[in-house]
């Protein structure tokens, strides 16, 4: 997959050191090739704890549900577009 807006996951990490890692990680391994998602279906079987929205967007837990990521994911086009991604409390706030 290809992912687009990474600049909002390089500012938050820059806000809030210890989730560079973690999203690091979640960054890599999403940008490899073979991670290509194709339905909802492939992103539960290696995110199990990851939620679904409308418009085909995702919520996925970093961290150890410290920080949750929102994503749409365009499936036919091999994009996923980071919309946002906050800390688990700014997210008890949103109404996504």
């Amino acid at each position: 997959m290809k992912v687009l807006s990474r600049d909002k996951l390089t500012k938050f990490s820059k806000k809030h050191a210890n989730s560079k890692g973690a999203l690091d990680a979640w960054f890599d391994e999403v940008s490899k090739e073979e991670s290509a998602w194709k339905t909802t279906h492939d992103i539960k079987n290696r995110y199990p704890s990851a939620d679904f929205l409308a418009d085909n967007r995702v919520i996925f837990n970093i961290k150890g549900n410290h920080y949750r990521l929102v994503v749409e994911v365009r499936y036919q086009n091999g994009f996923v577009v980071v919309e946002w991604v906050g800390t688990h409390a700014e997210y008890d706030k949103k109404s996504f």
